[in-house]
């Protein structure tokens, strides 16, 4: 009877998406008027955002009414952007993940409900039941029950295949299925789904599948050309109340959720495509129940914070497969934005009006994008115009004061008159967390210095009792609050950081690169037995596999690291700490002591040679 019922769910299902897919309607408002004003609405609304550059398309009827740029690609530099400008589309790369698992689907080498690991074998999560039943939908939706956990992947060294094997232990925020939450390492394996399945890198497959058949020639899926290339615009963000350029930052790690660089003219084909149900130019690229279902609400996004902001006059938000999804003015809105890294994107449709919208910018977290869709749209809607410029920066400014009155209230609540509880050289060590990794602090000067991957190097600086405050030297991440926890050992044992993880410490690995080099001849006057009184110790130093290895009773064997003629680093397995050495005095070639240097406060220990020797 399960059976029956599930597959008569099916049949209703697919002939719903049959009857739900009529030819749009031919829009009616003229695309003349609607745009006679509005390039003069964007070159007005510009500085109120701080926004240097900008490109805009439209799309209307399978027809570009619009592909033009405005400012600056660089600010305080004069080259111009224009139409064909590249820009970072940051998550709106999704929507291209989510249609390259669809035309597998359509092949049938892929299904929606298929479980995650039928193609990734390995794919791992920290609850074994959702390790079990998380599909392949669920990759596409936000609805994997896990909080966001992005610095795993922001400015590390970790690429796919690690990321995924790490984000194991990232524990669940919530039940799956249960919550929409944003989550661009589940994109990450929707992405390896189409690597593993085609035998290419997800790279090869957007290139093949979509950039290629739509004529998206310039579009790339990586940073790495744009060095070479003429006409880019550069990231910027405000710092300090200065509109400054940043650096792009390689994010191919995270590929399959942001990483394509783009411009308008190529974006606005793929536009068309998703407006055609699928197909471009005469050429069904992907089946019209596939392109339905990934405009088809998935999850239930509460109409709350900065989505509430963004859909003033929306009363239902939702995610389908890459798509946002909304009601605007009785009228069905598909829609993505994307920010990374001083750019700001939105790639938006209306479906039933045959219209949609591709806004490109180089300024970091800009809502301009919305502002700017909202006015086109109801423009072609035959609303009346409303400066929704001026009603989004309103809105924003509303977040803004509330973060400075969270961070107000942060100050409030310092502690004043307090000192660290060590020294500063005691909180230096290694700490590790086994999903982000290791995080290392350090000192530089006078001051405290942590280290987490390329992006995360702060300069610390103390809060109170034994907190500090990070000022993150890449500017535009801001500061955050570093905790020390101090064991009872009275050492320096965790280290949490805000909005990230804690970190346990760990031991200090030896050094054990040798300083000079020692032929095994030369090793041979090393050798020997030696013994101390005080306490009895033995210790035997010999030629082992052309390096010099030291014993004592009841320990390891350890390898001892030439670092000068006279002083060997200790080193043995691998989580024993730093600060080991053997002093040798001689006269001529003959050893007539040897000191071994322990770490503080253990006192040194010295060796004369074995009257047997």
């Amino acid at each position: 009877m399960r059976q029956l019922l599930h597959g008569m769910v099916l049949v209703v299902g697919w002939t719903a998406l049959a009857v739900a897919q009529p030819t749009a309607k031919p829009a009616t408002v003229s695309s003349a008027a609607v745009l006679g004003d509005f390039d003069r609405y964007v070159r007005e609304s510009m500085p109120k955002w701080k926004v240097p550059g900008i490109a805009i398309a439209v799309v209307r009827n399978d027809s570009v009414v619009l592909a033009r740029g405005y400012g600056v690609r660089t600010i305080g530099k004069s080259e111009s952007v224009d139409e064909r400008t590249l820009f970072a589309i940051g998550s709106a790369s999704k929507a291209f993940t989510a249609a390259a698992v669809g035309m597998l689907v359509d092949e049938g080498t892929v299904r929606f409900e298929d479980p995650a690991t039928k193609y990734l074998p390995g794919f791992q999560l920290y609850d074994p039941y959702v390790t079990r039943e998380i599909t392949v939908r669920d990759l596409l939706t936000h609805r994997s029950g896990l909080e966001r956990g992005d610095q795993m992947w922001y400015g590390t060294e970790y690429d796919r295949p690690e990321i995924l094997r790490r984000v194991r232990y990232l524990e669940p925020s919530w039940s799956l299925r249960s919550t929409f939450g944003y989550q661009n390492i589940m994109y990450i394996a929707a992405g390896e789904v189409t690597a593993e399945v085609t035998g290419k890198s997800w790279d090869d497959v957007i290139h093949d599948r979509i950039f290629q058949p739509l004529g998206m020639t310039s579009s790339l899926t990586s940073i790495v050309p744009l060095a070479k290339l003429p006409n880019v615009a550069t990231p910027h963000a405000e710092v300090d109340d200065t509109v400054r350029a940043i650096a792009y930052r390689n994010i191919d790690n995270v590929a399959a959720a942001g990483s394509i660089n783009s411009h308008v003219v190529d974006m606005a084909n793929w536009v068309r495509l998703q407006l055609g149900n699928g197909k471009f130019e005469g050429k069904q690229l992907l089946s019209t129940s596939t392109a339905a279902e990934m405009h088809t609400p998935q999850t239930i996004i509460r109409m709350e914070g900065i989505w509430g902001l963004a859909h003033p006059e929306s009363n239902f938000l939702s995610y389908g497969l890459g798509w946002f999804l909304a009601d605007y003015k009785g009228q069905k809105l598909v829609h993505h934005g994307g920010n990374i890294d001083g750019m700001s994107a939105l790639v938006a449709m209306l479906p039933d009006e045959n219209t949609g919208v591709v806004i490109l910018t180089n300024m970091n977290s800009s809502f301009l994008t919305y502002a700017l869709m909202y006015r086109l749209f109801d423009g072609y809607l035959g609303a009346e115009p409303k400066d929704w410029s001026a009603e989004l920066l309103e809105a924003i400014q509303g977040f803004e004061e509330a973060g400075e009155a969270a961070e107000k209230k942060q100050e409030e609540q310092r502690a004043k008159g307090t000192k660290p509880s060590l020294a500063l050289t005691e909180y230096v060590g290694t700490y590790a967390d086994s999903m982000y990794g290791e995080a290392k602090v350090a000192m530089e000067g006078d001051h405290l210095v942590m280290r987490y991957g390329s992006a995360f190097v702060g300069d610390l600086e103390h809060w109170h009792y034994d907190t500090f405050r990070a000022a993150w030297r890449d500017a535009h991440l801001g500061k955050a609050l570093v905790a020390f926890t101090i064991g009872i050992d009275g050492k320096a044992s965790e280290l949490k950081v805000e909005n990230m993880a804690e970190f346990t410490r760990i031991p200090e690995r030896p050094d054990s690169m040798a300083r000079i080099a020692i032929s095994e001849a030369e090793m041979a006057k090393y050798v020997g037995a030696f013994e101390s009184t005080a306490p009895p110790v033995k210790l035997d130093v010999q030629i082992i596999g052309g390096s010099l290895k030291a014993a004592m009773e009841g320990q390891p064997l350890f390898t001892l690291v030439p670092l000068s003629a006279t002083r060997f680093q200790v080193t043995g397995p691998p989580n024993m700490p730093a600060g080991f050495y053997l002093d040798y005095k001689l006269d001529g070639e003959t050893v007539t002591s040897v000191t071994l240097v322990q770490p503080d406060p253990q006192p040194a220990l010295t060796f004369t040679p074995s009257p047997e020797r």
